[in-house]
């Protein structure tokens, strides 16, 4: 069995998302109290009360879900005295789920993965004013389809391709009235559902260029070292260990689609036959099947799913 852990975006929170974990292991509440002390902001009382609309709040969200991640990730290694870089081959994470992949494999600090992420989110808010820009799921839509979709619904605005996420699930992104035109457009081709999603912004497009700015003014003041484990990072959709590199691939992401479909395939394809998705939700291990039912996709947010994963690694 080769394995990799893989870590959710933005869209798996939930109020109280996790809360028998952090009632059930000391390490895990610990860790979030040290995502407070980073942020100087009680996000443990907001993940466990909500309300739901704040949590959602993009700057709220991703350190949010970095934080319950990284909890999870500390009661497997505390609890299963397991040691990331002989227990996976590969780590992986889905948008933001990348900083936490490399929180996870020590690259970055925990609290520096905080501050990142607590800066990415306002940035990528504050990049373009609400309404101006959104994002569609097409779903039973392939990712050349969909590039002919948002290429036709332009019209010299930006729309394009901001997820591939899975055979048949392509997520475009760009000017509202382009999204607009590219529903429109998808519905004339054949495509089975198109969904514009309740986000506050167009991600992983070219309308975040000031975010990219702000992000690549951010990494550089941040200590970066040599993960422990190879990480697949979104854009290039294979493996990355120089930190520079690293960077870089981290600044491209913010306006770039996520590659997650190859990543998985890229995975797959080194030999990796096990993905365990680690904190809230189970929106990859629903992917991982919808790319590759031969693949085993396992969650872990509950310490029942604590005790299933540490009897595997």
């Amino acid at each position: 069995m080769t394995r990799a852990f893989v870590f959710p975006g933005q869209g798996s929170q939930a109020v109280g998302m996790a809360e028998d974990l952090f009632s059930a292991f000391p390490i895990a509440r610990e860790t979030l109290e040290e995502v407070d002390d980073a942020l100087g902001q009680n996000l443990t009382r907001l993940i466990a009360e909500g309300p739901a609309d704040e949590l959602t709040l993009t700057e709220n969200a991703q350190p949010a879900l970095m934080a319950v991640s990284m909890a999870v990730m500390r009661v497997l290694e505390k609890e299963g005295n397991i040691d990331i870089s002989g227990a996976c081959a590969f780590v992986a994470g889905h948008s933001l789920g990348e900083y936490t992949a490399l929180a996870a494999v020590r690259a970055f600090g925990l609290a520096d993965t905080a501050r990142l992420l607590r800066t990415r989110g306002q940035a990528m808010q504050k990049a373009v004013p609400v309404g101006e820009g959104g994002m569609a799921a097409l779903l039973g839509a392939e990712l050349e389809q969909a590039q002919e979709i948002a290429d036709a619904a332009a019209d010299g605005e930006v729309c394009t391709p901001a997820n591939d996420n899975a055979p048949g699930q392509v997520v475009l992104s760009g000017a509202m009235t382009a999204i607009d035109r590219a529903i429109e457009i998808a519905g004339g081709k054949g495509i089975r559902r198109s969904i514009k999603l309740p986000v506050s912004a167009p991600f992983h497009c070219a309308m975040m260029a000031p975010a990219a700015d702000e992000m690549e003014k951010a990494l550089a003041d941040v200590e970066l070292v040599r993960p422990l484990v190879p990480v697949v990072a979104n854009v290039a959709a294979a493996p990355a260990e120089a930190p520079d590199e690293i960077r870089r691939l981290l600044v491209e992401q913010v306006t770039a689609m996520v590659r997650w479909r190859e990543s998985v395939i890229a995975m797959r394809d080194a030999g990796v036959d096990t993905l365990i998705e680690v904190g809230a939700g189970k929106v990859l291990s629903g992917l991982t099947k919808r790319i590759d039912r031969d693949m085993t996709a396992m969650n872990v947010e509950t310490p029942g799913d604590v005790d299933a994963v540490l009897k595997i690694l």
